[in-house]
């Protein structure tokens, strides 16, 4: 009889957290614990803690430390982007595996001293970016690789979405990091990385507020970031909070592949179920679960004592590309070098 892989959810700070449990609930052979001790001194009314744990049916302890002492053979941290350095490094110590919530951390050195403390203790560093399992992604990229349709010239990038106003800590710098530039610009990045197989060279940003301007935000709400590679592509990453929050979803996001002899469009969340209902308009996405395939790998490479993909290198070079992007805003969208 296989041993059960023991996971404990650090965190229900990040709403993704909701439908990590779901997954793993129904995944034969794992067992749950999760602790959000941070939840009650949040400054928002969004479900967290020990009520949100019964109501998702996961067991709950109230600090970190009662976590860690469950000895879980991996953990899943949803919290705060700022808090995220500090679990991932106990984590570490613990000797327990770690799927971290995107972006790995709020800056380079951080991300790194995570990178380093998780590959001394033998224990694999995942970072959240499920939009990489896509079948539509996986498709497009074979396609590029296969060499139908020439060298890849440039790639239009958009992940827009509604302003996340039910969790504060988003809007909160301390917390987040930054706004809409941390929050979309990673996802992006990080199918850039897998699809281009290159780091870029050179980053330009713009960035304002103009988006919901009314709630008098310190974070940015909308950017545009340019991204130029060594190889001579260029692409372009549309990462604003411009989505109506009378939206029926999140947000999505969409790549526009330019190649010598095509164009490939890349599209996860466009297909669905459109309707009405009460309380407006209504939408049920179709197709896989992003979220569980994400998940599956993880798991799998944790009973398999592999490391998992998308892995802490990918997780610091998206870093890098947001950092520069933030570093060229503040400048009147300068042009800043990766070194």
């Amino acid at each position: 009889m296989t041993t059960p892989l023991r996971i404990a959810i650090l965190s229900f700070a990040h709403t993704h957290a909701l439908s990590y449990v779901n997954a793993l609930r129904a995944m034969p052979g794992v067992e749950l614990v999760a602790s959000d001790p941070d939840g009650a001194s949040a400054s928002d009314d969004a479900p967290r803690g020990a009520a949100l744990a019964a109501e998702l049916g996961v067991p709950y302890v109230e600090t970190y430390v009662e976590a860690f002492a469950w000895r879980p053979d991996a953990v899943i941290i949803t919290a705060e982007n700022a808090r995220h350095r500090d679990l991932v490094l106990r984590a570490a110590d613990a000797g327990a595996h770690v799927l971290c919530e995107k972006p790995l951390a709020t800056s380079v050195a951080d991300a790194r001293e995570m990178r380093d403390a998780c590959a001394r203790a033998g224990v694999t560093l995942m970072v959240a970016y499920p939009v990489r399992f896509s079948p539509v992604f996986r498709d497009a990229r074979a396609q590029l690789r296969s060499g139908r349709l020439g060298r890849i010239l440039g790639v239009s990038a958009i992940n827009n979405g509604k302003l996340p106003e039910d969790r504060d800590w988003f809007t909160d710098r301390a917390l987040s990091g930054g706004g809409a530039l941390v929050d979309h610009v990673v996802h992006c990045a990080d199918l850039l990385d897998d699809l281009l197989g290159e780091r870029p060279a050179t980053v330009r940003a713009v960035s304002n507020s103009i988006l919901h301007d009314e709630r008098e935000l310190s974070v940015e709400t909308g950017g545009l970031v340019t991204l130029g590679y060594p190889s001579g592509v260029i692409a372009t990453i549309d990462c604003s909070w411009s989505w109506p929050m009378t939206s029926p979803t999140w947000g999505g996001v969409t790549l526009q592949i330019v190649a010598e002899r095509g164009t490939i469009t890349v599209s996860p969340f466009a297909k669905g179920v459109a309707g009405h209902d009460v309380e407006g308009e209504t939408w049920s996405p179709v197709g896989a679960d992003l979220d569980d395939l994400l998940l599956a790998e993880f798991v799998a490479a944790v009973r398999e004592r592999r490391p998992a993909q998308p892995d802490a290198g990918v997780g610091i070079r998206t870093v890098e590309i947001v950092t520069a992007a933030q570093r060229s805003a503040s400048r009147g969208g300068a042009v800043v070098e990766l070194t």
